[in-house]
């Protein structure tokens, strides 16, 4: 495959998709949610985001063909839809209706005919706001990413899970930049945070974004600009200052039944010979649809966090085996398991593999890349005058 695939050619992308993330997590929660019988004395008590996931496994069918017969399955999760029929599944379940307005815009995506190469001189300046959020300064074009500023992360239910930034605590959408562009990159609590988008959007519903389709039902009651991208699709964005960025969604993990199209993961490459950089917060992702392109930064986890029998994000070899596919010069890690949690998911949750384990595999499989750690609320910057 070369390049990113046209519209009517993604189901090619899901091939070799694992249904991973937080599939385990919302399913554990699932049995304590209290649901009302009919709509109208229905309280408000399952969160958007938990709403989403399960209206994916309820009213979208599989298809004809038994999803394992032509995918790779590599999770216990989806190793375990072989001997499961999930369309006997039942929950006392309805889903609450999502408004939209004519004024809402679904932004169609160009496709593109050649893949994401690397560059020949630009510069980035990276901001880690914890947990998935990110502040991106490419060649003077903001992006920011999966935000996480009001509140704690819950995903709805702060009794089960609690998590709290341990640094940078007080960061406020007051303190944003200016922005040119909201990158997001998945459709759950901890990407789509709607405690956070709601006011960002109240202050600039005007402001562009970019994200999974996934999230559609979520971000568009709230922002009026919005450019779905299907893995293998891109779009061009000029920022405010004039400053141009080139987008291209790859496949990330897929959380719901495993004829779902995945999540996104992104390559962001400023004008026609600018410095491109990979970001996708899980570790998981595609060879085949990633063996055509090259970033020369890559952001990703590299401590797993596990749930019993579940891999949750992943890191490590993975990590590196990403670096080598996507001939990385610089790895950011992220940290995004680092958070003071409460609740009684926390006693289940584990971490595997240290940064420093990471570092001495990185020098010994790839001597040549670099690791760059960045300190949560201050700006790294990246520059380079030339790049092979």
């Amino acid at each position: 495959m070369a390049g990113c695939k046209i519209a009517n050619e993604r189901s090619s992308v899901h091939t070799q998709a694992q249904w991973t993330d937080h599939s385990s997590f919302l399913l554990t929660i699932l049995p304590f949610k209290r649901v009302a019988q009919n709509e109208e004395s229905r309280p408000n008590l399952v969160h958007p985001s938990v709403d989403l996931y399960l209206t994916r496994i309820l009213t979208h069918p599989p298809p004809q063909k038994k999803p394992w017969q032509e995918w790779n399955l590599s999770s216990p999760t989806s190793m375990a839809l072989q001997a499961v029929n999930l369309s006997s599944l039942s929950f006392a379940y309805r889903t609450k209706s999502h408004t939209r307005t004519n004024n809402r815009l679904r932004i169609s995506a160009s496709a593109a005919s050649s893949p994401v190469v690397s560059a020949t001189s630009s510069s980035i300046r990276l901001t880690y706001l914890e947990i998935n959020s990110w502040i991106l300064d490419i060649s003077g074009f903001n992006i920011l990413v999966d935000p996480i500023l009001v509140g704690n992360l819950d995903f709805g239910a702060p009794w089960a899970f609690d998590g709290a930034k341990k640094f940078v605590k007080n960061y406020k959408i007051d303190d944003l930049p200016e922005l040119d562009c909201l990158l997001i990159t998945q459709s759950l609590d901890d990407h789509c945070h709607l405690r956070t988008l709601t006011p960002l959007s109240q202050r600039n519903p005007d402001l562009p974004v970019v994200a999974t389709p996934n999230a559609e039902s979520i971000l568009e009651p709230l922002f009026r600009n919005v450019t779905y991208l299907e893995p293998g699709e891109r779009t061009d964005l000029e920022g405010k200052s004039g400053a141009k960025v080139n987008i291209c969604a790859t496949a990330g993990p897929v959380l719901g039944p495993p004829w779902q199209r995945p999540e996104n993961g992104y390559i962001v490459k400023p004008g026609e010979n600018g410095l491109s950089l990979y970001y996708e917060p899980h570790c998981v992702y595609n060879e085949s649809f990633l063996e055509n392109y090259r970033a020369d930064v890559v952001i990703t986890p590299v401590i797993k966090q596990l749930l019993p029998f579940f891999t949750l994000v992943s890191g490590q070899e993975d990590a590196i085996k990403l670096a080598k596919l996507l001939e990385a010069k610089y790895i950011i890690p992220m940290r995004n398991g680092d958070v003071d949690v409460k609740g009684i998911l926390s006693a289940i949750l584990s971490s595997a593999g240290t940064m420093e384990a990471f570092q001495e595999m990185l020098a010994r499989e790839i001597p040549e890349a670099k690791l760059l750690e960045p300190t949560p609320g201050l700006p790294l910057e990246i520059s380079f005058s030339s790049i092979s």
